[in-house]
């Protein structure tokens, strides 16, 4: 068997952003556990990803102004 060369990442490999979607719009699981303290972890988790990303976004915005 030959190692195939691997190809350099994309720009579009740095920005997917199907994981974040997915964790936003993901349809309830029934094996889940659904205690108080995992919903409270993925809520903060949720509020920290979103400050992140605006937080980002703002980033960006000012850099480009300048």
């Amino acid at each position: 068997m030959e190692k195939q060369p691997h190809s350099k990442p994309g720009l579009k490999d740095y920005f997917a952003l199907s994981e974040v979607f997915g964790y936003f719009f993901r349809k309830p699981d029934p094996g889940r556990p659904k205690n108080f303290n995992i919903r409270a972890m993925h809520t903060i988790n949720k509020i920290s990803m979103l400050m992140f990303l605006i937080g980002t976004i703002l980033f960006i915005f000012k850099m480009v102004i300048r």
